[in-house]
């Protein structure tokens, strides 16, 4: 139906845009009219304005000129009765020096006096008041007047030339004889018609002999008759006054004489043109301003205006008489481009237009008073209609309306609006807040303001005691915080939740008080187990009658309890996340009795240490802080740094002495001294059957006893290990395995399956077998084989950037290769065994999913036993590549191996020994030296002690001295 009407009555129009449209046209036809009636009379008056600037520019230029020559006439009138004139030689014009140069300070427009005499001599004074003059004529820096002259010097002929200069307070700088300064005053102008005329004059217009500038003197001749006197004016005064009078910055102006010669232009340079040595003024034809050259060749009369073409461009020209009482036939020629005249009309016109806006912009309210007061307000509610179609709920702000239906209207947008944003920021409180109490107070207010309730609480379920806990509350009255109790029994839980009613604790009615009414909301999981209550307090209306109000609170209330449920069980996953990690980390200390308590005593040595580095307030850690995710991140690191040691074999960790595997294999060791000793017995007897002689077969046996009982001795010593074994020690070793033992018995009988693999490829000898006493077999050698780790920094399968080196066998149990061991119990298949487990940490913390904010949980716990200097283990990582976290558990990792008491194969170390070996450490590039010095300023070892060592082991420690070691190479002695 709609297309069918015609296309005019299809136009829809709003009402306040109607109404302000007929206001806008009226003001716009006044202000065309008011433009059209400026433009018609624009041109007369900008063709009377220019003549009358004209005019102006002339009077104001020969006020000018007046002014140039009217103080130097009276000066030049004063001198002419001044001694100078009269003195004969230089030396007595020099002492009137002071008279010159005060006559050039008072007239600043003067740029040199001079005299002439009739003998030819000269004297002239020039202020040098720039530096591009004094830099011309090659005066010194600080040089003020220059004195030249043209003299008779010692009574001698010809004229000498000389200049002098001299500063500001006639202080003599430089003087100078030139020979190339040849001036006679005579044959100047200015001297010869002063003579002839023998009154004042004003010559034409000519170039300076010294300074080459244009300008005029002013001459007159002295009292006596002997001598002339002179004033230079330069024109360029007369050229940058004209300049600053151009009404319009392109205008030009210029000053020509009768044979039009420029006399005056602002720009001087181009008005003198040379020729060799000479100068002359430029004709106004070869000035070079095409404007002034087509005035010319129009031979405008003075007073006239006339427009004309120059390059394209339309000017307006004007000629005018320059009069002076000295200078005659002067001519002012003005020329003006006509756009910047019609700039002038063009502005009035904007103006006018602006006027006219301005006008407008008073009268369109009165337009707009009928049609807004109403549309606005609908406009506004339909904005923000579309608004919160695109996610948009934010409340604009809107005054308001006359009529009470739209004023109901906006209302119930508005409270849309803040309901649904208070919803999001529940909905965001919810998700973004991790600590359970914050959360509950931040949803607990968004929740009160999207109700519009006066206040509420929320309680938590406390399964312990069968309580109910108050965790948050907001009430915008502070005295209304007591009607929300701290603890509520849980006989109430159910009866709080299905019950709404007139509060029986509120406070009784008072005059102007709405009754209050109280709405409690079951919070309860998925599976409906009680988490809590929440407690809404809120005027009785009718907006919050009936059932819908406690829907919508329910449904809110549904969403907090799944965020609680959420919560508990992140905390429940997390909790039980540490409890298996302090299980692995028990299993580990358990593991080995020798080390028990090692994986709990460094994680918090280091989350001590760590948390002094935090809290540091000067020094290199002053601006190092940690969040408490990375805290929480690097305290899983520690506490897993060991993990790996679940695949260390215990006889290797626990390795007491060299022939130590499952068990102690000196054991054996004695046996086959036994059958020695019983063999060298059992000879004796043999040899006295045979009737030997008994004395000294008995001497013999004691002696090979005695041999057996040092040997075993040295052999048992060598097995217990120590902090160095010699070559000689390692020689005895080998000689006394060299001695040989019978075997009698099967060796292949009573095996496992393992031990008969390793036998397979060994050869059977027949019985009785002659074997060594030490001796390494080939079955106490098992090869690496499949098994080969992927540790080296070649191998293709190590994905970790393991760079380690493998020892040549898996295991080596030969009895010479352990008992050889120079330092310690341990044998290099053994070390690599113990490392290992650092390898398997990296492994195997690397294969768990571990989320982002813990990914560097396995570079933590995998790198405390690298070096700053690349010599750790197991990636040779250096110092800028580990991070401070790795340095502190590093530090951690050391000191507790240092002053551990469970230790089978070391003596523990007291506080001073230890912390002098980590200084060496440091001084060695093992441990940070900025980590150690806050371990040892900062007390951390000292807390430690105090909780873990016994007293023997907590001696003194000069802190000086220790820091003393960092630096200092301890000497042999």
């Amino acid at each position: 139906m709609k297309a069918s009407l015609p296309w005019w009555r299809r136009i829809t129009v709003r009402f306040e845009v109607l109404i302000a449209s007929v206001v806008v046209l009226a003001m716009l036809l006044l202000t065309a009219l008011m433009a059209y009636q400026l433009s018609t009379t624009a041109s007369h008056v900008i063709m009377a304005a220019s003549v009358e600037s004209a005019q102006r520019i002339s009077q104001l230029i020969g006020e000018r000129v007046h002014r140039i020559v009217g103080p130097a006439d009276a000066t030049l009138r004063l001198l002419a009765f001044d001694p100078v004139t009269t003195a004969p030689r230089l030396a007595a014009r020099v002492h009137r020096l002071p008279v010159l140069v005060r006559l050039l300070e008072q007239n600043p427009l003067l740029s040199a006096v001079y005299v002439g005499y009739s003998d030819g001599q000269f004297l002239l004074v020039r202020p040098l008041r720039d530096a591009g003059l004094r830099e011309k004529l090659g005066a010194p820096h600080h040089a003020a007047f220059l004195l030249q002259s043209m003299a008779k010097e010692q009574g001698g002929e010809p004229l000498v030339g000389r200049w002098s200069f001299y500063d500001t307070e006639l202080k003599l700088l430089a003087t100078s004889i030139r020979p190339e300064y040849h001036y006679d005053p005579r044959t100047r102008p200015w001297y010869t018609e002063a003579v002839q005329t023998k009154t004042q004059i004003l010559t034409a217009p000519y170039i300076f002999f010294t300074t080459q500038e244009v300008g005029v003197t002013l001459s007159q001749p002295s009292e006596e008759g002997r001598a002339v006197l002179g004033l230079d004016v330069a024109l360029t005064d007369l050229g940058r006054e004209i300049g600053g009078l151009r009404p319009m910055p392109r205008t030009e102006i210029a000053v020509v004489n009768k044979d039009h010669r420029v006399l005056a232009y602002p720009d001087m340079s181009r008005v003198l043109q040379r020729d060799g040595d000479k100068t002359r003024l430029r004709p106004l034809n070869e000035l070079g301003v095409p404007s002034l050259m087509a005035l010319q060749e129009l031979d405008v009369r003075h007073g006239e205006s006339r427009r004309f073409v120059a390059q394209g461009e339309e000017w307006l020209g004007q000629v005018q008489p320059l009069q002076s009482t000295r200078w005659n036939d002067l001519q002012l020629l003005m020329s003006i481009p006509t756009a910047e005249l019609h700039s002038d009309l063009n502005r009035d016109l904007r103006n006018q237009v602006l006027w006219s806006l301005g006008l407008l912009a008073l009268l369109l309210p009165l337009g707009w008073m009928a049609g807004r007061r109403v549309g606005r307000n609908i406009s506004g509610l339909t904005a923000q209609a579309h608004s919160l179609a695109r996610f948009d709920f934010q409340r604009p702000q809107r005054p308001a309306s006359p009529v009470r239906e739209v004023r109901d209207l906006g209302l119930v947008m508005d409270r849309m609006s803040d309901t649904i944003q208070d919803f999001l920021h529940i909905t965001h409180h919810i998700s973004a807040e991790s600590r359970l109490d914050v959360m509950l107070s931040s949803v607990l207010y968004k929740l009160v303001q999207a109700t519009g309730c006066s206040g509420g609480a929320v309680y938590m379920v406390d399964t312990e005691r069968n309580r109910l806990v108050r965790t948050a509350r907001y009430c915008e009255d502070p005295q209304d915080q007591a009607r929300y109790p701290h603890e509520l029994g849980m006989v109430h839980f159910i009866h709080y939740a299905d019950r709404q009613a007139e509060d029986d604790d509120a406070a009784p009615d008072e005059p102007d008080v709405p009754a209050q009414q109280v709405l409690r909301v079951q919070l309860h999981t998925r599976d409906r187990k009680p988490l809590g209550l929440l407690v809404l307090r809120h005027a009785q209306d009718q907006r919050r009658d009936g059932g819908n109000f406690r829907a919508f609170v329910e449904k809110l209330s549904g969403t907090l309890s799944v965020a609680i449920e959420t919560r508990h069980l992140i905390e429940g996953q997390r909790e039980l996340f540490d409890a298996i990690i302090l299980v692995l980390a028990h299993t580990i200390d358990t593991k080995s009795h020798y080390t028990g308590g090692h994986c709990e005593r460094v994680p918090q040595l280091a989350e001590a240490l760590m948390q002094r580095i935090c809290d540091a307030q000067e020094g290199p850690f002053a601006e190092f802080s940690m969040t408490e995710a990375e805290l929480y991140e690097f305290r899983l690191g520690a506490w897993l740094h060991d993990v790996g040691k679940v695949t260390s074999p215990e006889h290797i960790i626990d390795k007491a002495t060299k022939l130590e595997t499952i068990y102690n294999r000196i054991h054996e060791v004695r046996m086959r001294f036994e059958v020695l000793w019983r063999d060298a017995e059992l000879d004796y007897w043999q040899q006295c059957a045979a009737g030997a002689d008994t004395v000294q077969l008995q001497a013999e046996l004691l002696r090979k006893h005695a041999q057996l009982q040092e040997d075993f001795a040295f052999v048992a010593r060598s097995n217990v290990g120590g902090e160095f074994m010699a070559d000689a020690d390692v020689q005895r070793l080998q000689a006394i395995g060299s001695q040989m033992w019978q075997r009698h018995f099967d060796d292949r009988t009573g095996l496992s399956q393992a031990e008969a693999a390793r036998l397979s490829h060994v050869p059977q000898r027949t019985l009785p077998a002659t074997e060594f006493l030490l001796a390494d077999r080939p079955e106490h050698i098992v090869p690496w084989g499949a098994r080969r780790p992927p540790v080296e920094a070649g191998n293709p399968a190590n994905q970790w950037g393991f760079d380690m080196v493998l020892p040549p066998q898996e295991v080596h149990l030969g009895e010479l290769h352990n008992l050889a061991i120079r330092r310690g119990t341990l044998t290099a298949e053994d070390r690599f065994k113990i490392n290992d487990h650092i390898v398997q940490t990296i492994i195997m913390l690397r294969g768990l999913p571990f989320p982002p904010h813990l990914a560097r949980v396995p570079a933590i716990a995998g790198s405390h036993h690298e070096k700053l200097d690349g010599t750790g283990y197991p990636r040779r990582l250096k110092g800028d590549e580990l991070t401070l976290a790795d340095r502190v558990m590093t530090l951690a990792d050391i000191f507790e191996a240092l002053t551990a008491s469970d230790r089978p194969y070391k003596p523990p170390k007291t506080l001073s020994e230890s912390l002098a070996i980590m200084a060496g450490m440091v001084r060695n590039q093992h441990i940070d030296a900025q980590v150690f010095s806050i371990f040892l300023r900062g007390g951390v070892w000292r807390d430690y002690a105090e909780r873990f060592l016994p007293v023997a082991q907590r001696d003194a420690v000069d802190l000086d001295a220790i820091e003393r070691l960092l630096t200092v190479e301890p000497s042999d002695g």
